[in-house]
């Protein structure tokens, strides 16, 4: 294939990724996995890389994957909805009038389908040294609840019209692997990292806001930052290889044109995440694969931050006197409220054998989902509940140099219940199930 031809494809590739949304909402709001092989295997693989996206992993195996172009989407199919409890009769305002009451009854998100796209190049500048370039999708939230009518009149989740959320994540991963000896190879990537985000339908929470005129309706804002992630796989036995990686916390720009929503006048960082693991070649023919991964949600205030609790804080000041605590705890403060999301332990195992020409994967992955039951009631926005991913995939080759490689994805529906909060009498339930397909065509050079 000419040089040429291989540049065009990279950069309409490139330019797919730029463009397209992003709506993952599984381990919290990360992805669960990002190259298609990983996928297959419950995303599985800081020891075992497959191709070039293993970069968004562990950067380390880009030397074990030689060079390549992955190319390929996701079709992803998130289905979230809440349902409040019959209140009986509703209850008197809190003090300064405050009630938020939730009209009865199961209500769905739209929007039920996105399209997630990916490229991952990789360059073997020598046999024990690799670079590579990635983008793709991080992760995200999607929420669009439209019809509720309320016994007011009014209409949305809040009395505000149509409620919702949209967070979208986009990395691109410069990355730099090297085979140090015969059984050892670590890596580090670049990232830069651009997010964007709009909220609607809040105006009901304005006098909880430290920033009211940035607090909703203020259509797609943006967010730029970097990070960097390191990776070391080693091989301990013949049959046992180790892989290890770390991504730093990445500091962000604010969303200016939502600082009276998030904490610290519109922060919102990106969450450090640890992998451990191990690929155990139990045959020729087979490879058993197991990770444990940690996301650090709790680091990042407008994620971690308690809600209804700091909503409390900042009510009980505005009722008397405002004092510097009282206001910190208000949405966009300094100590904002957020979305209670507590750190996610994810354990992943997967298993690929070879039958003929065919590379078949299955795997399987939980954690127990971030959100207390005291949290539900902000979480309507946010309700990321899942727990456990079904996965299976293949590879099939094409022809000498080019193979194409699925994976398909179940988590069975999981929920939460508590208290709103605002109304001790009334409960509301976050329920969410997911179905994605992911496809990835190679060039191998």
């Amino acid at each position: 294939m000419s040089s040429g031809i291989k540049k065009s494809l990279i950069a309409l590739s490139i330019s797919g990724a730029l463009i397209a949304p992003s709506a993952y909402a599984t381990n919290g709001y990360f992805a669960h996995g990002y190259s298609t092989a990983e996928k297959g295997l419950a995303g599985a693989g800081v020891a075992y890389s497959h191709d070039a996206l293993a970069s968004a992993t562990n950067p380390a195996g880009l030397v074990k994957v030689g060079e390549r172009l992955d190319v390929g989407g996701a079709i992803f199919n998130p289905n979230r909805q809440y349902t409040a409890s019959d209140l009986g009769s509703i209850a008197p305002p809190m003090p300064g009038g405050v009630a938020f009451p939730l009209t009865d009854g199961t209500y769905e998100s739209s929007h039920d389908y996105f399209f997630i796209p990916h490229i991952a190049y990789n360059w073997m500048l020598d046999d024990t040294t690799a670079v590579g370039i990635a983008a793709y999708g991080n992760g995200g939230m999607n929420t669009d609840y439209k019809g509720v009518v309320n016994g007011d009149g009014s209409t949305g989740t809040f009395g505000e019209g149509s409620v919702g959320i949209n967070l979208s994540q986009l990395f691109i991963n410069a990355s730099y692997a090297k085979q140090i000896d015969d059984k050892n190879a670590v890596g580090a990537s670049i990232i830069v990292a651009y997010q964007m985000f709009k909220a609607d339908g809040l105006d009901a929470f304005a006098d909880f806001s430290t920033d009211a005129p940035n607090l909703t309706g203020n259509g797609d804002d943006s967010s730029y930052g970097y990070g960097v992630k390191l990776g070391w796989q080693g091989d301990v036995t013949p049959d046992v290889t180790l892989g290890v990686s770390y991504q730093s916390k990445m500091s962000m720009s604010e969303f200016d044109d939502y600082a009276g929503l998030f904490a610290e006048d519109g922060g919102f960082d990106i969450p450090a995440t640890a992998i451990i693991g191990l690929a155990w070649k139990t045959s020729d023919r087979s490879t058993l694969v197991a990770d444990i991964q940690q996301i650090y949600y709790s680091d990042v205030a407008s994620i971690g931050n308690d809600g209804l609790n700091n909503l409390g804080v900042c009510l009980a000041g505005r009722m008397s006197t405002p004092t510097a605590a009282s206001e910190a705890s208000c949405l966009g403060g300094s100590n904002g409220a957020g979305f209670g999301y507590d750190d996610m332990t994810v354990i992943k195992l997967g298993y690929e054998w070879l039958a003929n020409d065919m590379t078949w994967r299955v795997g399987v992955s939980n954690g127990d989902q971030p959100i207390s039951d005291k949290e539900t009631m902000l979480n309507i926005l946010a309700p990321a509940v899942m727990e456990t991913h079904l996965t299976f995939g293949f590879t099939m080759p094409i022809d000498s140099n080019s193979e194409f490689t699925f994976a398909g994805m179940y988590a069975p529906s999981n929920s939460v219940k508590g208290p709103t909060g605002f109304e001790d009498s009334q409960q509301v339930e976050l329920e969410m199930d997911q179905f994605e397909i992911q496809g990835t065509y190679t060039m191998k050079f």
